[in-house]
């Protein structure tokens, strides 16, 4: 029997074909759930429908996180269509590129606070409303995170602190959803060719230097992140909760 069967997921942040989400929208699909997609903006839209389509998805929602009345509507048509569900997939962050580029003690206020909002406390906001349908099958949620929330990556600036709260946020998170049986979990993945990494300057760089020195002497696929967030909303790891879990082909673990 697959793995998720019977099991319904909503996957928050793909963007397109390259995306993370995508990729674990794939594998949660192929594993037997049932899933729903969301979208921020119209050009965005018109890329994810044709991949729900792909993979036999029908419910795609409009959603862009740091609007409260859309986080609202999207989370009352979950409801309404299924009144429970088993994983809330958070896969999304944002800062603004210039932000990226020079030294991260020049960012601006205002970006610095978009960067938290979209980035980190959307989490909050979600969970916040997933719980109830998240509560009756004591269900699981995922965001992914990144190693510049634990160390200095050049030029991730304002990134690394947003996902430093993120990372605080899974941990708060683990603890109030934790008596309702609702997990909460972290996936610090390696360095991906994504839309968001494209914004990171100098990140062709940070691929071969991960590839050089990461114990496997690779980077990792999203195919492998997806395989991870799997495992996290499975009931493989129903004793699993407050986790960052590194799938970097080890990165993390070295000093030199």
């Amino acid at each position: 029997m697959s793995i998720l069967a019977g099991k319904r997921a909503a996957i928050f942040g793909v963007a397109n074909d390259h995306s993370i989400a995508w990729a674990i929208a794939q594998r949660f699909r192929a594993e037997g759930a049932e899933l729903a997609l969301t979208y921020p903006n119209a050009a965005i839209e018109k890329r994810v429908r044709p991949l729900a389509e792909s993979i036999g998805v029908e419910c795609v929602l409009p959603c862009d996180v740091s609007d409260d009345a859309q986080l609202d509507a999207a989370f009352g048509a979950l409801r309404e269509r299924w009144g429970e569900m088993d994983a809330l997939v958070h896969s999304l962050a944002f800062a603004d590129r210039d932000d990226l580029k020079g030294r991260f003690v020049d960012t601006p206020r205002q970006s610095y606070h978009v960067a938290l909002d979209v980035s980190a406390y959307s989490l909050v906001a979600m969970a916040r409303r997933a719980e109830p349908l998240l509560a009756p099958r004591r269900g699981a949620i995922v965001t992914m995170t990144y190693l510049g929330a634990e160390r200095v990556i050049p030029h991730y600036n304002v990134m690394g602190i947003a996902k430093a709260a993120l990372e605080a946020s899974v941990r708060y998170l683990a603890w109030d959803l934790g008596e309702t049986g609702v997990r909460v979990n972290a996936i610090s993945a390696g360095p991906l060719r994504t839309l968001s990494a494209a914004g990171i300057a100098g990140f062709k760089t940070m691929l071969h230097h991960n590839a050089e020195h990461a114990p496997l002497r690779r980077n990792v696929t999203p195919e492998e992140v997806a395989g991870a967030a799997l495992f996290l909303c499975s009931p493989a790891a129903a004793g699993v909760t407050g986790e960052v879990l590194h799938v970097d082909a080890g990165y993390n673990v070295m000093g030199m």
